[in-house]
């Protein structure tokens, strides 16, 4: 029998420990031995929840109880939970965590802490889909020469309801919200946090990388709006908040944002509330993961299979998959102004002679070159025009230095916009 201590029991933990009780049978055949939650740690006693285990407020209960054989974190959180998953490693109990922020700071830290006691993750990234058994395992043979994904549900319902239904960001947000698909603050997500902690992840068991959040690219999807789902249909795109991991020589790009991606791309074709993923190996070339990335359910189900692998004796191997580095040189991190990319460009101006020429010996003196064009009037406001372009392939230095000029051009109306093409 392997006993299980759950700190935090919300929505996942109450999944997890449904799921261990009502499919037993099928657990212990594919583990060899009874899983069986023992405890419970809560931070409200008083609050009713629909499971029949022991409940306590005190987490010594489970970290100091010789009776708990593995302990699972659920509360969320960076610090706190950090401090608890050491203690519990310290104590030589294996962890299973679905906390993407505490891996995103800490997961070095956890690892050399850990040594060979198991720590389980696989619900940290994108719910249901196995993506971090793909990484480890599955895909262990290769280098991973990208990774491209849609790892934040939120963003992708409400883009694919701008898209499909030319909504405005704000009333398809507040749809979100009472679908509870997004939270009252919903900065996390449509920030881009959420998906970067989950590309931090990522990046470390395909390239063996420590960056923290502070240091990537990360842009959210807040000011997308219909010229840019205007472009995007005129030129064959699909608009999709992107976690890109990218392998150039010995650097790695690791950036979230919006992106243009041409429709025919299956990343393009992940709609609603599902995740995607794709990673493409030297050896297997592309593959493509698909399911949902978050719910109480789904996110369980990687909690509980985490649990079968220490219970079989195999989630023993190293926790991000290597033992020494996986390149001979070293990879570090690529600095943004060197990311290298296709672009789109909004810019409202003035409707007046000579204004094209004027932004397109801007862009010229920035290297930047024009390969499509747009021009719309402002349905809002008398001569006044919205320019879309696309660019050739620049650097993302040249594109950030071009639109700070263009903004200080006296017929440039409100601050140009920007979104990167992924083709």
């Amino acid at each position: 029998m392997m006993r299980v201590g759950i700190i935090g029991v919300g929505t996942v933990g109450s999944h997890v420990v449904k799921i261990l009780q009502e499919n037993e049978d099928i657990i212990t055949a594919r583990s060899g031995k009874k899983i069986v939650p023992i405890m419970g740690i809560v931070k409200d006693l008083s609050k009713k929840r629909d499971i029949n285990i022991p409940l306590s407020d005190n987490v010594d209960d489970v970290l100091e109880n010789p009776e708990v054989d593995v302990v699972l974190e659920l509360m969320g959180g960076v610090d706190e939970a950090y401090t608890i998953v050491k203690r519990a490693l310290q104590n030589k109990k294996p962890v299973v965590t679905a906390n993407k922020a505490l891996l995103a700071y800490h997961r070095y830290e956890l690892k050399d802490i850990a040594g060979d006691t198991p720590i389980g993750y696989e619900a940290s990234v994108a719910g249901g889909i196995p993506i971090i058994k793909a990484l480890r395992e599955g895909l262990s043979a290769n280098h991973i020469e990208a990774i491209k994904g849609i790892m934040n549900g939120t963003c992708n319902f409400i883009l694919t309801k701008m898209m499909n239904e030319k909504a405005e960001f704000a009333d398809v947000l507040k749809e979100a919200q009472e679908l509870g698909y997004a939270e009252a603050d919903p900065t996390f997500d449509v920030g881009g946090f959420d998906a970067a902690h989950k590309l931090l992840i990522l990046a470390s068991i395909a390239y063996g990388i420590d960056v923290k959040p502070e240091e990537i690219l990360i842009e959210g999807i807040e000011n997308i709006n219909s010229e840019d789902i205007f472009f995007a249909k005129e030129f064959g795109y699909n608009i999709k908040l992107l976690t890109i991991a990218k392998k150039c020589g010995n650097k790695v790009e690791l950036r979230v944002h919006p992106a243009l991606v041409p429709i025919k791309q299956m990343i393009a074709k992940v709609d609603g509330v599902m995740n995607g993923i794709s990673v493409i190996g030297d050896r297997v070339g592309e593959t493509m993961y698909y399911g949902p990335g978050a719910g109480g359910s789904a996110t369980a189900s990687a909690v509980v299979s985490d649990l079968i692998d220490i219970a079989r004796h195999t989630q023993n191997s190293p926790m991000l998959g290597f033992i020494k580095p996986l390149e001979s040189a070293g990879l570090s991190l690529m600095n943004s102004d060197d990311i290298a990319t296709k672009y789109y460009m909004r810019v409202k101006v003035a409707d007046k002679i000579g204004v094209l020429s004027k932004i397109s010996e801007v862009l010229g003196r920035h290297s930047i070159s024009i390969s499509s064009f747009l021009q719309k009037q402002d349905a809002l406001k008398e001569n006044s025009a919205v320019l879309l372009f696309s660019t050739h392939t620049c650097k993302e230095k040249d594109i950030q230095n071009a639109l700070k000029e263009l903004k200080g051009l006296e017929f440039v109306e409100i601050p140009p916009a920007m979104i990167r093409i992924e083709s």
